[in-house]
């Protein structure tokens, strides 16, 4: 279970990340949303498909892009979620972010849940604000910056050190009275493909920490290049790993295709459960 503002969400059960990205970058283009119009009627489909979180991206994480400062990136996102908790009070909303003067603002908005990809590595500040907040904060394994992640894929054993990672930055943020923790593996940040597969296949690894597992597969270049085809016809390879996901242990998939990772759910209940 994840407190989210005195209601419990169940971790026990399959849930869906809708990605909402308020970038005109982001590696797949069908994320994207260029304006106000376009995130709400984004919003408004994935919540209609199943979607039990909406997550919020004002800059794009992928290899090589450009970075933006905490004022840059709020700027994207000031208008785009007041209006989005406004029209969907219900909504379960995370901000996808590694600046905490962003996820401070975006909390004060409304969004219930921090989504940090550098798992707190990037911003000092992110652990004593997250505790503070008493908001579910989202932890995943990377390196580096979309700048250099590249570059740092130099694993003696990946799933061991993604293991020892969450070991120690989970300690370090449960001593500071935080307790609502999900781990996400963080496939292809600083992970080349066979690292990433590597990883997939012995994900049930992280259930050690005890903790929701959360996995970001969806349409990424360790199902692309596999498959030889483009981010845009990634799809069906994507809902072939959500089903090995969901399988092993992951509670939370975080995804482009709310419908396609609805029936993967659905199926996966009727055969496992």
């Amino acid at each position: 279970m994840i407190n989210i503002n005195g209601r419990l969400l169940d971790t026990q059960q399959p849930l869906i990340m809708g990605i909402i990205n308020v970038t005109p970058d982001s590696f797949y283009a069908g994320s994207r949303a260029a304006s106000d119009k376009e995130v709400l009627q984004k919003a408004a489909d994935m919540l209609e498909q199943g979607a039990d979180i909406l997550d919020i991206g004002g800059q794009s994480t992928r290899p090589n892009a450009s970075i933006l400062s905490a004022e840059e990136e709020w700027k994207r996102l000031s208008s785009v979620i007041p209006l989005l908790t406004s029209t969907f009070p219900d909504a379960v909303l995370s901000i996808d972010t590694f600046h905490a003067d962003v996820a401070e603002k975006a909390v004060n908005s409304g969004v219930a849940i921090v989504n940090d990809v550098s798992g707190g590595g990037q911003d000092e500040r992110m652990f004593p604000l997250v505790a503070d907040l008493r908001v579910p904060y989202i932890m995943m394994h990377s390196r580096g910056n979309a700048q250099t992640m590249q570059s740092l894929t130099q694993y003696e054993d990946v799933v061991e050190e993604v293991v020892r990672f969450f070991y120690e930055r989970v300690d370090k943020l449960r001593r500071l009275g935080h307790s609502d923790i999900i781990i996400d593996p963080g496939f292809g940040f600083a992970k080349t493909v066979d690292q990433s597969f590597e990883l997939l296949k012995h994900i049930d690894a992280l259930s050690v920490l005890q903790l929701p597992i959360l996995a970001g597969v969806s349409r990424k270049s360790m199902v692309y290049k596999s498959l030889g085809v483009s981010a845009e016809d990634a799809l069906h390879g994507t809902t072939a790993l959500h089903m090995w996901c969901l399988s092993h242990g992951v509670r939370i998939l975080r995804v482009h295709d709310v419908m396609a990772a609805k029936h993967a759910v659905e199926m996966y209940k009727r055969v496992c459960q």
